[in-house]
């Protein structure tokens, strides 16, 4: 995602409450009534379940997790009672079992979308963002108006830097009509990455609407008018804020930040010292700080891309080691100067090279320019800090296919499928691959797979590639080829 420049600290993202533990009661499933909390005699697995129900209403979860055990000894397929079970343990902080339970679920009963959305969410929380997307795809492939799989979702592509995918997601979410306003703030920061201000301000009114003492969509809004020159209703946004935060320092540090992009140096001195926070003159002074007028800071989150280049570039010859804003202009020069974006991305890896994003920056980079051996090994590095980085796993895989090394490739794209599964490329790339290494069944396998799920207005070149090299490779699986690397005549283009 790209990264907004402060001149003092670092605001925080305020979708915290998206990731709470998710405690679904399915009264409407079953019936419940006063019961006592002995199991009795009855075997009833229902009955068992009811018990459960009423303890966990209560809040008594450990007397609930007990019934539903019960209730699952006496019908093991009995997939309501799992799925309570899992929310159970999920309130008692017992994650690893909670997760194997809605796993379960999933077994017993694969049509049910709710399982599904409570998985993602507790693998978001888990922070395992690649696993919590493929969940939360499924449970909306069930149900297109799973709300919380919505929002859930369009917070992961927000934070994976996908800003359009994320306000198309958020939209949906909002649909809902008794949609949190966490929802609609989160919705706003989409379209406000996405670049549609009007958008993002249209959703923080209906925040506001909701929630007049929201915090976080007033310094949203606050800090949108200071990007477009309105530092007076800014100003405004900022003083209600600052009322209501009590003792946040997170909250508190954002607000300091706000105050100086706004021009209001004293006001940020005052709140940053009060809170006992890095004041604004000492984090300028830090690696992570800015150097640079408040006029400079603003082109530099320009949406016109020339305005930011230009403003990026004058900002790093007065922070010449920030390694923050040589990878913003490695981005910003990736596809007009392919070779200084390589420098720039070089120069933050090395400033900062336990930063997973800069290093995967520089990788991606390496690949653009052909470099694929150094490549891989930055983005084994990378892997090794940060196995579920999905845009690592992109790039290994596409290095190691582009530099021949077949074998390795095809475990990356493996990876990539089990994380999207609609993916429908990847097979493209996993049959080709088999094709070289001269595994025709397998490569025969999986372009059938590629051309059942391919879209014709996005991959109409590989799918005539395929329907070319069909006939030739059935006919070489009817002679019994491909135990052998291929010949060149046989290579797929």
């Amino acid at each position: 995602m790209s990264q907004r420049i402060t001149k003092t600290i670092p605001f925080a993202t305020p979708v915290a409450v998206l990731l709470g533990a998710l405690i679904v009661i399915c009264g409407a499933a079953f019936t419940a009534h006063a019961q006592d909390d002995t199991f009795g005699d009855s075997p009833d697995p229902v009955k068992l379940f009811e018990r459960g129900q009423n303890a966990h209403a209560r809040g008594d979860l450990a007397k609930a997790l007990e019934f539903y055990d019960e209730a699952i000894k006496v019908r093991p397929e009995f997939a309501e009672a799992e799925f309570q079970r899992a929310n159970a343990l999920v309130g008692l902080g017992r994650l690893p079992e909670a997760e194997t339970s809605l796993r379960r679920t999933i077994e017993l009963r694969k049509n049910w979308s709710l399982p599904y959305s409570s998985l993602g969410s507790l693998l978001v929380r888990l922070k395992r963002d690649a696993e919590a997307e493929a969940a939360l795809r499924e449970a909306l492939k069930l149900d297109r108006n799973n709300y919380l799989a919505l929002r859930l979702l369009a917070d992961i592509r927000l934070r994976a830097g996908d800003p359009k995918q994320a306000a198309e997601l958020a939209r949906r979410a909002t649909a809902d009509k008794d949609a949190p306003a966490a929802a609609w703030v989160l919705r706003a920061m989409a379209e406000r990455a996405a670049g549609d201000n009007l958008a993002a301000l249209a959703a923080l009114a209906q925040v506001l609407q909701i929630e007049p003492a929201n915090v976080p969509a007033l310094l949203e809004r606050a800090e949108i008018r200071i990007a477009t020159g309105d530092n007076e209703h800014a100003y405004s946004d900022l003083k209600n804020a600052e009322v209501l935060i009590k003792g946040d320092k997170t909250g508190l540090a954002r607000l300091a930040a706000d105050y100086q992009l706004a021009g209001k140096n004293e006001d940020a001195h005052r709140v940053a010292e009060a809170a006992g926070i890095t004041t604004a003159q000492q984090s300028a002074a830090t690696s992570r700080g800015v150097v640079g007028t408040t006029e400079e800071i603003a082109a530099a989150n320009s949406e016109d891309p020339e305005v930011a280049r230009a403003a990026l570039e004058k900002l790093l010859i007065k922070n010449p080691n920030s390694a923050m804003l040589l990878s913003r202009l490695g981005a910003a020069y990736r596809t007009l100067d392919p070779k200084q974006s390589l420098d720039y991305f070089k120069r933050a890896a090395t400033i900062e090279p336990a930063n997973v994003d800069y290093a995967t920056g520089y990788s991606s980079a390496l690949v653009q320019a052909r470099r694929f051996s150094e490549a891989v090994a930055v983005l084994r590095r990378v892997l090794t800090d940060a196995p579920e980085n999905y845009a690592a796993h992109a790039n290994l895989a596409t290095a190691l296919y582009e530099a021949k090394q077949y074998t390795a490739a095809l475990s990356q794209y493996q990876w990539l499928l089990k994380a999207k599964p609609d993916l429908s490329v990847a097979y493209y790339f996993i049959a080709t691959a088999h094709d070289y290494l001269g595994e025709y069944n397998e490569a025969l396998e999986a372009y059938e797979a590629f051309i059942g799920r391919a879209d014709i207005a996005t991959n109409q070149l590989e799918i005539e590639k395929v329907k070319l090299r069909l006939p030739s490779l059935r006919r070489q699986i009817q002679l019994g080829q491909g135990t052998k690397r291929k010949t060149a005549s046989t290579t797929p283009d």
